[in-house]
């Protein structure tokens, strides 16, 4: 045998590697409308940019029927996002179901480590059946190893799940430490028991997409950031989400060239209605400040109440926190503080700005909030904010009352500029409610309680549901015309672009989880 014998071998295997499970099983994953690993990954990258790593790593073990296992049943390897370094895995479901066994999960673990060394995202596309039972308690360990990579690189690399197919048992906890998670509808569900363990321990029937498809996961759990139609539109989701976000903790995210559009009035004065009880879009603002075409929200069918998302500003990435009057009057509850916290702490971890535009009625009220534990998701957004060194600006475009006021990126905990409109009412509850409690001697005692209540009711926005009391103890930086909204925003976050502040030495904080 010479040189060009052993040559041929070695394209032999790596043919046999990139059949996967074999034509037959290759044709199955397709007729169910899936990609196969590695045209996933071809479509995602840039063309040409894939490095395979550990292509010949195989199971120790060949207990209860195991045989071969081409690849260990994961694609891993290193490539390029718009010119950008990306490490990734991709799960093979044609071996095994793609299910995680001991080698495939140190597999992972080396590629995230080369991630984390060479301070590069790390992408993650997930079609696993679970753990492989046939080596028990092995890949368990497997998964260990994955965790804890998660865990340990978490703020120091942004990742990122894809879920491709199912994802069951403890393969859900790898994306659930992630910081995007991204589902396609019909053919991804995530599930810690499926639907056959619910029926025969508690006997709830279910189906696996009504137990944990991507609307659900999407609309109910919050556990997923984004749903997409189908595996392309995933995919393109990656390549934008990687457009706002560096590299590592250590880099400011990418910017662009501006668009040229910087100089101009926001068109928002007949955009927002004066009357503070009236709804609206608060994308309407968002859209008509930031660069054209540049919000990308995140989150959006989850606690839409708020609304979080990045988008650029002068070619700059910020992130934006946004109270959404369309939604329960732009009220916070347990899941859109919980929706906000997350986003603010990926924000700062990351080197975003932060931007928060304020309409905010309070915490919401009522026994479910209260049992559920609104006290201590609540303090989440109080947390997230106050821990954050990335520079932080703040429009109240209308209602900031009582704690919420406080919560959303006040000067008190932190803001470096706080902005008001005219029209803004800063106070510590809604005049409505003030009026009641401060005069309630006063209108029950008048001949006619009703004319003096709107009149005390007056007499308080007056004097205190305004900017210029805040303004006036420093609490509010400027009062400015709403068509100034942008100008504003770009000038402040020049001001702030070598901004550089300290937290107190620690391990770690103890946040409200």
């Amino acid at each position: 045998m010479d040189i060009y014998d052993k040559i041929n071998e070695l394209y032999d295997k790596r043919r046999t590697v990139e059949l996967g499970g074999g034509d037959e099983k290759i044709q199955k994953q397709r007729d169910k409308g899936k990609m196969t690993a590695r045209e996933r990954i071809d479509y995602l990258l840039d063309d040409g940019s894939f490095v395979e790593l550990n292509p010949f790593m195989e199971p120790r073990t060949s207990d209860f029927g195991m045989k071969d296992a081409p690849g260990e049943g994961v694609v891993t390897g290193f490539g390029k996002i718009d010119g950008r370094d990306v490490y990734l895995f991709a799960q093979d479901f044609t071996v095994y179901g793609g299910a995680l066994g001991e080698m495939h999960g140190k597999k992972i673990a080396a590629v995230m480590d080369l991630a984390a060394k060479n301070g590069t995202p790390f992408i993650g596309l997930n079609d696993s059946g679970g753990a492989r039972i046939q080596e028990g308690v092995a890949s368990l360990d497997g998964y260990g190893q994955v965790f804890y990579r998660n865990s340990i690189y978490s703020g120091v690399i942004p990742q990122i799940s894809v879920i491709m197919g199912p994802s069951a048992g403890g393969a859900v906890y790898s994306p659930a430490i992630t910081d995007f998670v991204i589902m396609v509808e019909k053919t991804s569900q995530m599930f810690i028991t499926g639907p056959k363990v619910i029926e025969t321990v508690t006997g709830e029937k279910i189906s696996s997409e009504d137990l944990g498809g991507a609307a659900v996961h999407n609309t109910k759990s919050g556990n997923a950031h984004l749903k997409a139609k189908n595996e392309e539109k995933a995919l393109e989701y990656v390549r934008k989400l990687i457009s706002y976000l560096p590299s590592n903790y250590q880099e400011n995210p990418p910017a662009k060239k501006p668009n040229g559009q910087e100089d101009y009035l926001a068109d928002l004065n007949d955009k927002i209605p004066f009357d503070p009880v009236r709804p609206y879009d608060v994308r309407t603002i968002v859209e008509e400040v930031v660069d054209e075409d540049s919000f990308f929200e995140i989150h959006p069918d989850f606690a839409k109440n708020i609304v979080v998302g990045f988008a650029r500003v002068k070619g700059k990435v910020v992130g934006l926190v946004c109270n959404q009057p369309k939604f329960m009057a732009g009220g916070l509850d347990i899941d859109s503080s919980d929706k906000a916290a997350r986003f603010i702490r990926m924000c700062d971890a990351f080197n975003i700005p932060l931007v928060t535009f304020e309409d905010v009625t309070g915490f919401f009220p009522g026994i479910k909030q209260e049992h559920g534990g609104i006290i201590r998701h609540g303090a989440k957004i109080l947390y997230a904010y106050s821990e954050a060194t990335v520079p932080k600006i703040t429009f109240i475009t209308r209602k900031a009352y009582g704690g919420a006021y406080v919560a959303l990126n006040s000067k008190s905990i932190g803001a470096d500029l706080v902005y008001a409109w005219p029209n803004a009412e800063i106070a510590v509850m809604g005049p409505d409610g003030a009026a009641n409690i401060i005069f309630a001697k006063e209108i029950k005692e008048s001949e006619d309680p009703e004319t003096t209540r709107q009149e005390k009711i007056a007499e308080y926005r007056e004097k205190f549901a305004n900017p210029y009391v805040a303004a006036g103890l420093g609490m509010v930086d400027d009062v400015i015309d709403p068509r100034e909204t942008r100008q504003a925003l770009i000038t402040s976050l020049d001001m702030l672009k070598n901004k550089t502040e300290e937290r107190p030495k620690k391990k770690h904080g103890n946040m409200p989880l």
